[in-house]
C-alpha cells in the first residue's frame, strides 16, 4: 500500500469516529452516568470527590481524534466532522444541548489550530497534548455555559478530558513512529 493511500484510509477512519464521538457524547449526557439528575446531566467521578458530565469520555477522545484527522487529511477536514456530528446529534440529543456542542467545537477547533498547527511537523505527541489541553478548556467552558448556564462542572470536565487525552498519549506516540518508520508525512 503507498503512504498517501495509507494517509487517505487512515485519515477517513480518524474523520469518522471523530465525527461519531460527538453525537457519542451528546447521548452520553442524557443516558449514561453514575447519577442521573431530572433534567441535569447525567455525571460520572473524574477523580475523588469531582464529578463531570459523563460526555467528557467522548468529548477528550474527540480532543485527540481531531488532531489526528488533521494530520491525515486537513484542517477542513476536522470542522465539516464538526459539522456532521452537530447534525447526528440532533438525532439523539435535545437541540439546546446540540447547538451548545457544536458551538463549542467549533471554536475549540479554532483555539486547537492555533496550537496544534506550528507544532504538528516537529513534536507531534507535544502538539496532540498542548493543542488538547487548550481545546478542552475552550470546550469545556463555553459548552457548560451554553448547555447549562453554569460553570459548576468545569473543573471536572477539564479533569475528565484531561484522562482522556493522557490514555491516548500511547496511541500518538505509536503512530508517530510508525509514520517516521514509514516515511508517511502529514497532510
Amino acid at each position: 500500500m503507498t503512504n498517501d493511500k495509507r494517509r487517505l484510509i487512515e485519515g477517513i477512519i480518524f474523520l469518522i469516529a471523530y465525527g461519531l464521538t460527538i453525537p457519542a457524547a451528546n447521548w452520553f449526557i442524557g443516558h449514561v452516568g453514575t447519577v442521573c439528575p431530572p433534567n441535569g446531566p447525567c455525571l460520572i467521578p473524574v477523580a475523588p470527590g469531582l464529578m463531570a458530565p459523563s460526555g467528557v469520555v467522548m468529548i477528550g477522545i474527540a480532543l485527540v481524534l481531531r488532531d489526528l484527522v488533521q494530520r491525515r487529511l486537513g484542517a477542513g477536514f476536522s470542522a465539516a466532522a464538526v459539522v456532521a456530528g452537530a447534525m447526528l446529534s440532533a438525532l439523539v440529543a435535545p437541540p439546546a444541548l446540540v447547538v451548545a456542542s457544536a458551538i463549542a467545537f467549533l471554536i475549540s477547533e479554532l483555539a486547537d489550530l492555533a496550537v496544534y498547527t506550528p507544532l504538528a511537523r516537529r513534536r507531534l505527541v507535544a502538539a496532540v497534548v498542548a493543542s488538547s489541553l487548550v481545546g478542552l478548556v475552550v470546550d469545556s467552558i463555553i459548552f457548560l455555559w451554553l448547555a447549562f448556564g453554569s460553570l459548576d462542572f468545569l473543573l471536572g470536565q477539564v479533569v475528565g478530558k484531561a484522562w482522556m487525552v493522557l490514555l491516548s498519549v500511547p496511541f500518538v506516540m505509536v503512530l508517530r513512529r510508525r509514520d517516521e518508520r514509514l516515511g508517511l508525512a502529514p497532510a
